[in-house]
């Protein structure tokens, strides 16, 4: 389970679900991330939620104040979830295709532990609720900024082949990369041992990098 930090303020907020067994915060927190996702903020219902962690809505508001509490907790855990991965980033990896295969990699093992958390960020974009969204607006422009400056630091473009227009290779990269991950979502579930995945998962993607790497690299 991913650590929730916290800050000064939110100590006392947090405190009663902080003090759960991490197999339980898990729970609640999938089961929330699952609702909010399908349903948005307006429209989920907390009494599904409750049936899917298999607790009482009693115990659920009394670790969060309300709906939009558990809202606004969930985006930032969501948000530290996907600073965690930008911290685990190799810089003194330069080779483009390198750092993204690893990135992916990494991606998945957080899906086999918060299946949703990915998914709850893209739709927290587009949610519209006048509650929420001017909150959502700063927090996920700000982690995603971030992420992309990372994600190119310091990667080594004199690899390229001359003639080739960079922004576009990496364009395709990217969608390469997004399609392949999404396969890779449909059949994690498949495996009870996430180390033969992954080992599957990086022997199939070289497949595919080579391919790439061909069309580009010198």
């Amino acid at each position: 389970m991913w650590s929730i930090r916290g800050s000064k303020e939110d100590t006392t907020i947090y405190a009663n679900f902080k003090q759960l067994k991490s197999e339980k915060q898990e729970r609640i927190i999938n089961a929330a991330i699952k609702e909010f996702v399908r349903n948005g903020f307006e429209k989920a219902s907390t009494n599904e939620i409750v049936k899917e962690a298999n607790i009482s809505k009693g115990s659920l508001f009394n670790y969060f104040n309300s709906k939009k509490d558990l809202y606004l907790f969930l985006l930032e855990y969501s948000i530290q979830v996907i600073e965690q991965l930008y911290e685990q980033i190799d810089l003194n990896e330069t080779d483009l295709f390198k750092r993204i295969e690893n990135i992916g990699l990494q991606k998945l093992y957080i899906h086999q532990k918060i299946p949703h958390v990915f998914d709850f960020l893209a739709s927290s974009i587009q949610e519209e609720s006048d509650e929420v969204k001017d909150t959502l607006k700063q927090q996920i422009e700000r982690i995603y900024e971030q992420g992309f400056e990372k994600i190119y630091d310091g990667i080594d473009y004199s690899k390229f082949r001359e003639g080739v227009d960079i922004e576009k290779a990496i364009e395709i990269l990217k969608w390469t990369m997004l399609g392949f991950g999404e396969k890779g979502l449909q059949q994690i579930d498949s495996f009870e041992d996430m180390g033969e995945f992954g080992e599957q998962y990086l022997k199939e993607w070289k497949r595919y990098s080579e391919i790439l790497r061909h069309s580009f690299y010198k």
